[in-house]
């Protein structure tokens, strides 16, 4: 299977330029970091957005769908309409890692700026901390409660855990 995805990402880049002009198509979201595109899984650059089974608290102190919440925006925001994709890797799931955009804003920048993703500083170097820190002083998204970092929820949930127990954390973020 990994390999298949390698020779479409091969057979992309080499054809027309991909690596330049990208590619466009219409997306199924996956999840809030994930879309697929002519079957080609791509997973959003420089972001990690709360896993779909994943829960965070709101200003209410209730627990909600974050996860559910980020993918349903996404796809709202995407609206049947062409995503451009520049491919720039694989990960170490055989999906392609991209910068995509919609009408000219970027998809991984949208999500961290509405406190629906988070920047994800060891791959991004920074790129969405200003997005980041503008969702923060205006409370949206995640940032209205208390959640777990998607990449500690996912560690938690390979060591067996069930996503309430996961998504709650005594370091969580107020």
């Amino acid at each position: 299977m990994i390999k298949r995805r390698m020779l479409v990402f091969v057979l992309l880049l080499l054809s027309g330029g991909a690596l330049a002009d990208g590619f466009v198509g219409q997306a199924s979201v996956v999840d809030g970091d994930t879309l697929e595109i002519h079957g080609i899984r791509i997973r959003l650059w420089g972001i990690d957005a709360p896993e779909s089974s994943q829960l965070c608290r709101g200003e209410d102190s209730l627990q909600y769908r974050c996860g559910a919440q980020a993918a349903n925006d996404l796809d709202a925001f995407i609206a049947r309409r062409p995503v451009n994709c520049s491919p720039l890797s694989l990960d170490p799931y055989g999906r392609t890692v991209a910068t995509c955009s919609v009408g000219g804003a970027d998809l991984g920048e949208s999500l961290v700026r509405k406190g629906l993703a988070l920047d994800w500083p060891q791959y991004s170097k920074g790129r969405y901390g200003s997005a980041q820190r503008d969702a923060e002083r205006a409370g949206q998204g995640i940032w209205k409660g208390s959640y777990v970092e998607p990449w500690l929820y996912r560690a938690c949930i390979r060591a067996n855990g069930k996503p309430s127990a996961c998504s709650d954390d005594a370091n969580a973020h107020p």
